[in-house]
C-alpha cells in the first residue's frame, strides 16, 4: 500500500493534537475562511458598476470573476506540494501577506486589465492560504472534534457568502474601491491574530518535490476515487446552485435585489448544517454521514422542480442547502483521513475539483435550463451526479465503518 495511505486510522490518531484548544482553532479557521470566502465572492454584485467604470462589456466583465478563480485552481496544484514540506503556518502567513496586498491593490486598479491581473493574484495567494486550514484541523484537533471544527471553517465560507456578498454591495454603494480596501484592511488584521496565536504546523519535506508527491497520492487508488467522487459532486452541486437564481427570475419573476434576498434565506441554511451538523456525524459516524447525506440531497433535489410557488422552493433549497452544510465537512474529513503526509496536496486538489466542477457545472447548468423547462434539467444533471458520486464511493469502499472510522 502507498505511504499516503492510512485507511484504518485517523490523521489525528497519527499526529497528536497540539497547541491551542479545539475552540481557538475553530474561531481561527472560522475568520481565515470568511475572509477568503468574502475575498472570492465579492466582485460578482459589483460587475455592474465595475462594467459601467472600466467601460467592457458584460459578456467580457466576467473574467473579472473568473480571473480569482483561475488563479486559485492553478496555483492550488503548485501550492499543496510546497506546504506538504514546511510549516504550515509559515505558508498560512506568507499567503496570507500577499492575499492582503493583492486585494487592496485591487482598489487601485486603472483599468480592465489592471483589475484582471490583480484578482488573478488574488487567487494566486488564496491558494497558499485555505488548504493550510483545512490539511492543520486533523492535526491540531483530537479526532472527535475535526469533523465540528472543519464545520467552523465551513460556515465561514456560508457566512461570507451570506453576509459578506451584501456588506460587499453596501460598501461600494459609497464606492466600489472600499469594499477591496475593507478587506485588505481585515486580513491585515487577521494576520496579526494568526501570527499570535495559530501554532506551528511542521510537515515532513516531501523527497522528490511536487512529482513525487502527485505520483504518490494519485498512486493511492482509494484516494483517486475520493477526488474523483469528490470532482463529480461539485459538478452537480454547483451546477444547480449556479442557477438558484435564474430560476427564481424565469420562474417566480424576482427581480435582482428580490434573488439577492431569496439567494440569502436558501443560504441560511447552509450556515445552520455547518455549524451545528457535527453533533449528527457524531451519532451516526462519517461513513453513514457520507452515505445519508449524499442520498438526503439528491432525494431533496429530485422534489425541488416541481415546487408550486417561490415560498415551498425556498424552504426546499434551503434544506439541500442545509444538507449540504453538514455534509462538506464529512467529504473534507474523508479525503483527509486518506493521508499523513500530503494533506496540503489533497486540500489544494480538492479545492481545484472543486472550481473545475464549477466551470463544468456553469456551462452544463445553462444549456440544461435552456433546453428544458424550469428547474427540471438542472435538477435532474444534479440528480444523476449525485448518484454517479455515491457509486464512486461505494466502489472505493467509502460506506464500510471499518474503512471510514473516525
Amino acid at each position: 500500500m502507498s505511504s499516503a495511505t492510512t485507511p484504518r486510522a485517523t490523521p489525528a490518531a497519527t499526529d497528536a493534537p497540539t497547541g491551542p484548544s479545539g475552540t481557538v482553532v475553530s474561531l481561527l479557521s472560522f475568520a481565515t475562511m470568511f475572509v477568503i470566502g468574502t475575498d472570492t465572492f465579492l466582485v460578482a454584485p459589483l460587475l455592474p458598476t465595475l462594467s459601467h467604470t472600466f467601460d467592457v462589456q458584460p459578456d467580457v466583465s466576467g473574467w473579472m470573476v473568473s480571473a480569482y478563480a483561475l488563479g486559485y485552481a492553478l496555483f492550488a496544484l503548485i501550492a499543496g506540494p510546497l506546504s506538504d514540506g514546511r510549516d504550515r503556518r509559515t505558508v498560512l502567513l506568507t499567503g496570507l501577506v500577499g492575499f492582503t496586498v493583492t486585494t487592496a491593490l485591487c482598489g487601485f486598479a486603472q483599468g480592465f486589465w489592471t483589475m484582471i491581473l490583480f484578482r488573478f493574484l488574488a487567487g494566486v495567494s488564496a491558494a497558499f492560504v485555505s488548504p493550510q486550514i483545512w490539511a492543520s484541523i486533523p492535526v491540531l484537533v483530537p479526532p472527535q472534534r475535526i469533523v465540528r471544527t472543519m464545520g467552523f471553517a465551513t460556515a465561514g465560507l456560508s457566512i461570507a457568502q451570506f453576509l459578506g456578498i451584501p456588506l460587499g454591495s453596501w460598501l461600494a454603494s459609497s464606492s466600489w474601491h472600499l469594499p477591496f480596501w475593507a478587506i485588505g484592511a481585515t486580513s491585515v488584521v487577521l494576520w496579526v491574530v494568526l501570527l499570535k496565536a495559530f501554532p506551528s504546523v511542521p510537515a515532513a519535506p516531501s523527497a522528490g518535490g511536487a512529482l513525487r508527491t502527485y505520483a504518490t497520492v494519485f498512486g493511492a487508488g482509494r484516494l483517486r476515487w475520493y477526488l474523483l467522487a469528490y470532482l463529480v459532486f461539485q459538478t452537480g452541486n454547483f451546477e444547480a446552485i449556479s442557477f438558484f437564481g435564474s430560476w427564481f427570475s424565469e420562474d417566480f419573476g424576482l427581480g435582482v435585489g428580490s434573488v439577492g434576498t431569496a439567494m440569502m434565506a436558501v443560504g441560511a441554511g447552509n450556515v445552520i448544517g455547518s455549524l451545528f451538523g457535527s453533533r449528527l456525524v457524531q451519532r451516526l459516524g462519517l461513513h453513514r454521514s457520507l452515505l445519508f447525506g449524499l442520498l438526503g440531497m439528491t432525494v431533496l433535489y429530485c422534489a425541488v422542480p416541481f415546487a408550486p410557488n417561490l415560498a415551498t422552493a425556498l424552504v426546499l433549497l434551503a434544506l439541500v442547502m442545509m444538507v449540504g452544510g453538514f455534509l462538506f465537512p464529512v467529504l473534507m474529513a474523508t479525503l483527509q483521513q486518506q493521508t499523513t503526509t500530503a494533506r496540503g496536496t489533497v486540500s489544494s486538489l480538492s479545492n481545484a475539483a472543486m472550481y473545475v466542477g464549477t466551470t463544468i457545472g456553469g456551462a452544463v447548468g445553462g444549456v440544461m435550463l435552456t433546453r428544458f423547462g424550469g428547474f427540471h434539467g438542472v435538477a435532474a444533471f444534479t440528480v444523476i451526479a449525485f448518484l454517479a458520486a455515491v457509486g464512486l464511493y461505494a466502489a472505493a469502499g467509502a460506506f464500510r465503518r471499518e474503512e471510514s472510522a473516525a
